[in-house]
C-alpha cells in the first residue's frame, strides 16, 4: 500500500483553494494518514535509470490564507511505495513531456502515477475526442489556413481552437463575413505551420458547457454547468463563465458510459469530459477540475472516490 502520495503540480502557493482540484485530493490525502509531498516539473531528475525528485512534505489546512506549510524536504528516489498524481496543468509543452518520461521509470520502479505517464502524453485533450467519431460535432483540424477557411463556409458559425491550449485561452468564434478571419487563421495556425481545430458552433452552449468528471471509468453523478457570462461565448470559469451543479442526464451519462472504459483500458483513473448538449467537446486527463465545486454542491467526496480502489491495491 502507499505510504507517500506525491503531488507532481504547479506551483502550490499560487492555487485557489476553495477552487483547486488538486487542493482536494491533497486534502483526502491528508486525512487518509498518508503523508503529502509535492513537486514541480522542475523537482524531477533522472540518475541514470532512477527518477528522483526534490519533494516538500506538507501540512495542508482548508482555508483561504496560509492553506500550507512546508513541514520536511528531502531529495530521493521515487518507486515501491509512492502514489504520485501528476496534475500539472497544460500546455503540454516539452517540459511536460519531460517529466512524464522521468515518471515512466519511477512506474518501472514500483510507483504508482496518475494518470499513467504513457497516456498523458497520448491523449491530446482537444485530439482524443476524435476517437469518438459519433459523439462530436462537425470537427477539422488542419495547419491550412484554406482547409479552415473553407469548414467555416460550410458551418457557419465556428469556433477555431489552438491543440494546447486550457481554460479557453486562444479561442476564437469565427465566421465567414468577419473581416479578421484571415488574421485568426493565421495566428493559430502559425502561418501554416501548426495544426489547428475547428469545430461547429453548438447553440446549446447557452444551457452549459457541461464538465463530466469520471473516475476509474465511472461518471460522477453529478456535473458542473459552466454557462457563458456577459458577451463572452466561452463558458469556462475562467472566462467569467457561471458554475451550476446539476444531476446528470441521460446524454451525458450516455456519452461517459461510452468514454469511461476506454480511459481505464488506456491508463486514464480520472478524467473530465466537457459535453454540450448532446456533444464531445474534450477530453481533459492532464489535470480536470470541478471537484471542489461538486463536493460543495452535492456533499460528495469525488476524491476519496478516486482513492478508494487505488488505496485497495
Amino acid at each position: 500500500m502507499a505510504q507517500d502520495v506525491i503531488f507532481v503540480m504547479d506551483d502550490l502557493a499560487q492555487i485557489k483553494p476553495i477552487k483547486d482540484t488538486t487542493f482536494a485530493l491533497m486534502l483526502e490525502a491528508q486525512r487518509r494518514g498518508l503523508a503529502v509531498h509535492y513537486a514541480d516539473e522542475s523537482d524531477l531528475r533522472l540518475d541514470g535509470g532512477t527518477c528522483r525528485a526534490r519533494l516538500r512534505k506538507v501540512r495542508l489546512h482548508d482555508r483561504a490564507e496560509g492553506w500550507f506549510e512546508v513541514e520536511d524536504r528531502a531529495d530521493r528516489a521515487l518507486g515501491e511505495g509512492d502514489l504520485i498524481l501528476m496534475r500539472c496543468d497544460p500546455p503540454v509543452d516539452d517540459a511536460y513531456i519531460y517529466a512524464t518520461m522521468m515518471l515512466d521509470r519511477a512506474a518501472a520502479s514500483g510507483a504508482r502515477v496518475v494518470n499513467q505517464p504513457e497516456a498523458l502524453r497520448n491523449f491530446n485533450e482537444k485530439l482524443a475526442i476524435t476517437r469518438f467519431p459519433d459523439l462530436i460535432a462537425a470537427t477539422i483540424v488542419t495547419s491550412d489556413p484554406d482547409q479552415l477557411r473553407n469548414f467555416v463556409a460550410r458551418h457557419g458559425k465556428t469556433v477555431v481552437k489552438p491543440l494546447d491550449g486550457m481554460g479557453g485561452r486562444g479561442i476564437f468564434m469565427a465566421m465567414q463575413q468577419d473581416p479578421n478571419l484571415n488574421v485568426i487563421l493565421e495566428t493559430l495556425t502559425e502561418h501554416g505551420t501548426s495544426p489547428a481545430m475547428a469545430q461547429e458552433f453548438l447553440p446549446r452552449i447557452a444551457d452549459g458547457d457541461n464538465r463530466v468528471l469520471i473516475v476509474h471509468g465511472q461518471p460522477v453523478p453529478y456535473v458542473l454547468a459552466r454557462i457563458p457570462g456577459g458577451s463572452d461565448f466561452r463558458g469556462n470559469l475562467a472566462r467569467g463563465g457561471r458554475g451550476q451543479g446539476r444531476e446528470i442526464n441521460p446524454d451525458e451519462r450516455r456519452i461517459a458510459e461510452r468514454v469511461g472504459p476506454f480511459l481505464v483500458d488506456h491508463g486514464v483513473a480520472f478524467a473530465g469530459i466537457d459535453v454540450i448538449g448532446d456533444r464531445l467537446t474534450e477530453i481533459n486527463v492532464t489535470s480536470p477540475t470541478c471537484v471542489r465545486e461538486l463536493d460543495a454542491a452535492f456533499g460528495v467526496n469525488i476524491a476519496g472516490m478516486l482513492f478508494d480502489p487505488i488505496l485497495q491495491k
